[in-house]
């Protein structure tokens, strides 16, 4: 072993990074559902993130609602805002070329852009914090608090849905609907309410990863951003693969965590892609994504 090497800072940029991972693997999860239900990327994933932050903000900060009550509160309001966009927006598309599809969603993203700015203005504000931020010390390692506990939330909301998924009759119907809609509206299964429930899910878990990201930096338009940089994570774990978003998701934490540390920030943004890059040259599907055969 090297003598001057610092091995405290190596273990506490791997573990804070594999921790960061953990909020990126989340947001993961709301691209995945989509993708898996219907078979399209969504790229207004990051502006669910930001409704959810502003409609807690507005509940909690803005008209002094308790906690959870405000949490609650926008949750169902984006339950409903996703509702209405996959009955008004996307439901109409049903059966167009992927493309239309996807450019949907890219103007979509950029009308609720344009929304929240409309509403509540581009300046930066305030949330409390909801998660702990003292630190956990470990030896010579220290563990942001709200790290950890982000991280903590991020993998008991994404159990809860490979558990719902599983052994609930409605998450069976789900999986069934997307490995086959023909064979599963055959079978009696109502393929457009699981659809819906897709874009439901999909728009929660957004609200809520949104609102811990405006929690632990600042509230502004740029909180969607965020969704962006997972990319990388849903390419390198799959996009239909649950498993592999978490994987994913600790891989490409970790990886940005070493690099910020070691290169600097701004090498930080590229290295994931890079390795991203070179892992689907050998798995062009991803790490757990499902191989699609074509015969002609």
């Amino acid at each position: 072993m090297n003598p001057g090497f610092d091995w405290a800072a190596l273990a506490e940029f791997s573990i804070v990074g594999l921790l960061s991972g953990g909020l990126l693997a989340m947001i993961a999860l709301g691209f995945v559902l989509i993708y898996k239900g219907t078979g399209v990327i969504n790229f207004a994933m990051g502006e669910f993130m930001m409704l959810g932050a502003y409609f807690f903000y507005t509940a909690n900060v803005m008209w002094g609602l308790p906690l959870a009550v405000a949490l609650v509160l926008s949750f169902a309001a984006v339950a409903v805002a996703a509702a209405v966009i996959e009955r008004g927006v996307l439901r109409p598309l049903a059966g167009q070329p992927v493309i239309s599809v996807l450019m949907a969603t890219i103007g979509l993203a950029s009308a609720i852009h344009g929304a929240v700015d409309a509403v509540w203005g581009g300046r930066n504000y305030e949330l409390p914090s909801l998660l702990p931020r003292a630190p956990i010390i470990l030896g010579d390692v220290l563990i942001p608090g709200k790290t950890l506990w982000s991280f903590l939330m991020a993998m008991a909301v994404i159990a809860g849905f490979v558990l719902y998924f599983r052994f609930s009759r409605t998450g069976v119907s789900m999986r069934a609907a997307a490995s086959d809609p023909t064979t599963a509206y055959v079978l009696g299964i109502d393929v457009r309410a699981t659809q819906r429930l897709t874009w439901i899910f999909a728009g929660v878990v957004g609200a809520l990863a949104g609102i811990i990201v405006a929690s632990t930096t600042s509230l502004s338009p740029a909180v969607g951003s965020a969704a962006l940089g997972v990319l990388a994570i849903i390419i390198l774990g799959g996009l239909d693969s649950i498993p592999g978003a978490i994987v994913a998701g600790l891989i490409v934490g970790m990886i940005e965590s070493l690099t910020a540390g070691y290169l600097g920030g701004k090498v930080r943004d590229i290295v994931p892609y890079a390795t991203v890059l070179v892992i689907l040259l050998v798995r062009p599907y991803g790490l757990f994504g499902t191989r699609q055969i074509e015969r002609l």
